[in-house]
């Protein structure tokens, strides 16, 4: 097993007016992985990058980046992490190109215009790079933003909601950039609020609430464990009651007994082989249908379900 490129211990931190944004968070972060970290608004996804990024002064606990302890050594550190915050935190009336040189700069890597160069082209950025930051889209200064997380070539990048406000089609585009830095070998903390972009992209998935972390696990081994599968019958007529030979699936009446709910299965697609046997069930007993459909748990069905689960615990 190799040493994570980040590990955390017993991370806490408490405001000044008793707020605690973080509660004993326990984290390794694996070289080369896409981490997506998922959570409700409050969670402390934000506070826990702060933290990593010397943005927030832990209350208690430990932070290791490449082998460096964050509180001792943390220059040295730093220089190999970058940030793409939420909101954009730089001077609009500066120059896109200006913008990211002063970035390459500020960890002290050489001045680089050809790297830089390639940075802003790949961010479809070159031909805005003498504009001021304030004549830009939305989208546009979103990438500034990621153009200057990368202006340094960091090896750990943690992106704070990247795609917040964009539109479909940039977020596609993002995350093609995001899956290019991982092919550079480069490790991805991702928080977001589109639970989709961590089912397209990462590898592991992180769940935070109340400030700690409640489930870490591979995003494949996660859907299979807790994915289930849903299908809504529609019926010709309706339905007061199942009949026995029906009752004994997973199977509830709905819409003034006008449609059948079938949730079950376990794991990615595992309830589709019983719905099958479902709708020969409903046939042998002479009850017509006049639709039926069928899907699977998303990562987002497996979150609000898992989160709902804690709110009733």
């Amino acid at each position: 097993m190799h040493e994570p490129v980040l590990s955390i211990r017993g991370l806490t931190k408490t405001y000044r007016a008793g707020t605690r944004a973080l509660d004993g968070v326990d984290l390794d972060i694996r070289r080369g992985e896409i981490f997506a970290l998922l959570g409700p608004n409050g969670a402390g996804k934000t506070t826990l990058i702060g933290a990593v990024c010397g943005l927030v002064r832990p209350s208690g606990g430990t932070i290791t980046a490449f082998g460096h302890d964050l509180a001792k050594d943390w220059r040295q550190a730093r220089a190999r992490i970058g940030l793409v915050p939420q909101e954009l935190a730089t001077d609009m009336f500066e120059t896109v190109w200006r913008a990211v040189a002063y970035s390459q700069g500020l960890f002290g890597k050489a001045h680089d215009p050809a790297r830089l160069e390639e940075i802003l082209r790949s961010l479809s950025l070159w031909d805005k790079r003498d504009a001021q930051i304030r004549a830009l889209s939305g989208g546009m200064k979103r990438r500034v933003l990621i153009a200057k997380a990368l202006a340094h070539d960091p090896e750990l990048l943690f992106l704070d909601e990247p795609t917040a406000g964009v539109d479909v089609e940039l977020r596609k585009d993002m995350w093609q950039q995001i899956a290019a830095l991982k092919e550079r070998g480069v490790t991805i903390i991702l928080t977001t609020h589109y639970i989709e972009e961590a089912e397209e992209m990462a590898d592991r998935v992180g769940i935070i609430r109340g400030g700690r972390i409640l489930m870490v696990d591979e995003k494949a081994a996660m859907m299979e464990r807790l994915g289930t599968t849903e299908a809504v019958i529609d019926l010709a007529v309706p339905l007061a009651a199942l009949p026995p030979e029906i009752a004994t699936f997973p199977v509830e009446i709905a819409g003034d007994g006008m449609s059948l709910v079938y949730r079950g299965g376990s794991g990615a697609g595992g309830g589709r082989a019983e719905v099958a046997s479902l709708a020969q069930a409903l046939t042998r007993a002479g009850i017509a249908y006049t639709s039926l459909d069928i899907h699977d748990s998303s990562l987002e069905d497996i979150f609000v379900g898992l989160l709902g689960e804690m709110e009733t615990a």
